[in-house]
């Protein structure tokens, strides 16, 4: 696999199409999005491998592409579905002009415009090593004309886009859910390789939603122990299946519900501090400064 430290990450699909010219440049404004495949990849294409801080879902009703996550790769074919989450290495090729969707959203957008507690209702979310789902005509065709509902509300840019859009949205995922749990490899996966992972992203959301969250509460090892796995073997399965050590989603989940905090608030930073566990408020101060590259105050007054 390449270079971990070379490898870009993107927080939203257009920042991937400008930044590496693997598709047609597009126009987004929020942190959902859904596109027909063969008008932005219309020409065959390697992209390079990087990371993608969202959630895609694609259907491919027919052409010729595969896809990789970390070291698997997988192809599609005709009535198609499969989707990634946020974390892992990733790559795609279009070999053959692919006509589909695909439709990506933030963790935000999710928890605001489907359900604060997303992953309670769609825990295949986190999921993280989802082989490809082939439906038969009749599902492929429900998702499919969704998609087309979806893309043509987003498309009307009325005031109440949002909401029509994200519940269509919800239908889809419901509808995705169904279908995937009843796919015999998706439950092989979801079953043996997310087990681990899939309760510490539970835990570590948990955590977060905890009146009384202390420092220790977010070490590795409170993790650990809550599974009753040792820290070592822990933090190796999170790092093996996700490419992200332990440390590193806490601290980045960290930094997500502190800039959310501040964006979206008025708690004063020093009540923010005590709310994500910080003994200190400077300690606060200089772990935001750290990761975010600006102050709690500076990215606030941004």
């Amino acid at each position: 696999m390449s270079d971990d430290s070379k490898i870009k990450a993107y927080n939203k699909l257009s920042d991937l199409y400008d930044d590496e010219n693997v598709g047609q440049s597009i126009v987004q404004d929020t942190d959902f999005t859904i596109h027909r495949l063969e008008i932005v990849h219309d020409k065959p294409v390697q992209s390079p491998v990087f990371r993608a801080n969202y959630f895609s879902f694609v259907l491919v009703k027919k052409g010729k592409s595969f896809y990789t996550i970390d070291d698997h790769k997988f192809y599609t074919k005709p009535n198609t579905l499969y989707f990634t989450n946020p974390g892992h290495l990733k790559s795609f090729g279009i070999e053959e002009v692919v006509q589909g969707f695909i439709i990506t959203s933030s963790e935000e957008y999710l928890k605001k415009y489907i359900h604060t507690t997303v992953f309670d209702e769609f825990s295949f979310l986190l999921t993280e090593m989802v082989p490809p789902c082939y439906l038969d005509d009749a599902k492929f065709k429900e998702l499919y004309h969704l998609a087309e509902q979806i893309l043509a509300e987003q498309e009307k840019k009325s005031t109440l886009r949002h909401k029509i859009v994200s519940s269509l949205f919800m239908v889809f995922l419901l509808k995705v859910k169904e279908y995937l749990l009843k796919d015999d490899s998706f439950k092989v996966a979801y079953d043996r390789d997310s087990e681990i992972v899939n309760q510490f992203k539970k835990d570590l959301e948990s955590a977060f939603r905890s009146d009384t969250l202390k420092n220790g509460d977010l070490q590795v090892s409170a993790f650990a122990e809550a599974q009753q796995l040792h820290p070592a073997y822990f933090s190796t399965v999170i790092k093996t299946k996700t490419g992200i050590s332990a440390n590193r989603w806490i601290q980045d989940k960290t930094i997500t519900e502190a800039q959310a905090l501040l964006s979206k608030s008025t708690t004063p930073i020093k009540e923010i501090a005590y709310q994500l566990g910080f003994k200190e408020p400077t300690h606060f101060s200089k772990f935001f400064k750290k990761y975010a590259g600006v102050s709690p105050n500076q990215y606030r007054n941004q």
